[in-house]
């Protein structure tokens, strides 16, 4: 074997610390050399190196503008596409990650310090995980949480979603407030060439895909878990009359069901086809229409779900309920630029002026100049003007484009629920 010298110079200059300039060239400074050899193989490279202590890029997410970024992998590897959008929340990645209404998308999130808290069983939103991937800047190696139980990693591997980090989330997010949200692939798998990528995010799309089919569940059940004393800020329902509340589940996040329980309503959870003459049947005294992912316009029959339903029973719509409501009134839908994803979103109440910080993650927005008269704007999103509430006192319909239950996010909103139990009151008072 032959010897690789490696000559290293270091040079010492005790002037420059005394001195806001460069200084100048001295007789005084000091030349100290270092020489080490290790002994090279056959091919010329050097041998006996230990394996890098770092983690390379071994994964790449490709856009369908053509952008190929390069980042290092977490969670489960191999193959995955999907709409990227970004998240603004400072907090609350898990409920984050089981949130129903992220089927089919990548979340970027712009906070760039993920997975200090680790994960715990008490912030599940679902069941599952439903999202497509997580894309962050910096993905932490230590946990520090009293309620930790296991790593990001460990818990996305787990349950078999794709995670990235150390790839440039800022010039993401920028790409896509300029382009709007974008279709991308996540990959760990080195035979696949960045043109094979790129033809799989031009050739898929979310829009007109039936993607609450995917997260609702499989049969009506009786919601029975209460929130937890030290985390129920609200529980003044307790003492007062009981209501009977439907919930259609087009992806609902558990709290939310929490947050009705503390108003004091005995829940029935029912799936996303169940029929509206069943519901009847069981004569609820109101009827919620949760969250979900994707686009309402490619769910027609939850649409007439919804039609058969009102004027029959107080409603309350969260989300998806609120699009799928609009366009039961004959209203009309729309894909936004990038929607709205995040825990720190001013919405105005029209009714009394107050601004609320709210939790919002919704691609698709309703047109109020399409709905009909009658029906009330009730609160606007300050960012861009988009309807974010809704009312039609005639039909005891309310609802509201962001997330109420604020899981994570501020309690701002959490008196939505409590209009809800005194439209529900007032019906009843007047039957």
């Amino acid at each position: 074997m032959g010897i690789y010298a490696m000559d290293f110079a270091l040079k010492f200059n005790h002037s420059i610390f005394s001195t806001p300039y460069p200084p100048k060239p001295s007789p005084k400074c000091r030349f100290l050399t270092a020489r080490c050899s290790l002994p090279l193989s056959s091919d010329g490279a050097a041998t006996g190196l230990a394996e890098r202590p770092w983690k390379v890029a071994d994964a790449r997410l490709v856009l369908e503008d053509g952008s190929i970024w390069r980042a290092k992998s977490f969670g489960a590897s191999g193959t995955q596409v999907g709409e990227v959008v970004f998240n603004t929340s400072l907090t609350g990645y898990q409920e984050i990650l089981t949130d129903p209404s992220y089927a089919g998308q990548f979340v970027l999130m712009t906070n760039p310090h993920i997975g200090n808290t680790g994960v715990n069983f008490d912030d599940e939103e679902s069941r599952q995980c439903f999202l497509a991937g997580l894309v962050i800047r910096s993905l932490s190696i230590t946990t520090s949480n009293w309620r930790c139980v296991e790593s990001l990693g460990d818990y996305l591997a787990e349950r078999n979603v794709m995670g990235i980090y150390d790839v440039d989330t800022r010039a993401i997010t920028r790409r896509l407030r300029q382009d709007g949200s974008l279709i991308g692939v996540l990959s760990t798998e080195q035979s696949r060439s960045d043109d094979e990528l790129l033809e799989m995010s031009r050739s898929w799309d979310i829009v007109g895909i039936d993607l609450i089919s995917g997260v609702t569940c499989n049969a009506p059940y009786e919601w029975v878990d209460e929130t937890k004393l030290e985390w129920d800020f609200n529980s003044d329902g307790r003492d007062r009359d009981t209501y009977r509340v439907i919930a259609y589940d087009f992806g609902i996040k558990h709290n939310i069901l929490r947050r009705l329980a503390s108003y004091g309503c005995k829940i029935t959870v029912v799936p996303s086809t169940w029929p509206a003459a069943e519901t009847l049947k069981l004569k609820p005294d109101g009827v919620l229409f949760s969250n979900g992912p994707g686009d309402p316009s490619a769910v027609p029959y939850a649409v007439e779900t919804v039609k058969e339903i009102l004027g029959k029973v107080p409603v309350f719509g969260i989300c998806m309920g609120h699009q799928l409501l609009g366009q039961a009134l004959g209203g009309k839908t729309f894909k936004m630029k990038f929607g709205h994803h995040g825990g720190n979103h001013p919405v105005r109440n029209l009714r009394n002026g107050h601004v609320e910080i709210s939790t919002q993650n919704h691609n698709y927005a309703v047109d109020p100049a399409s709905l009909p008269e009658g029906v009330e704007v009730t609160h606007v999103n300050l960012n861009d003007g988009s309807c974010a509430g809704l009312a039609y006192p005639a039909l005891s319909i309310m609802s509201l484009q962001y997330h109420p239950e604020a899981s994570p996010g501020p309690h701002d909103s959490d008196c939505a629920f409590r209009e809800f139990i005194e439209l529900m009151e007032s019906t009843k008072q007047a039957a």
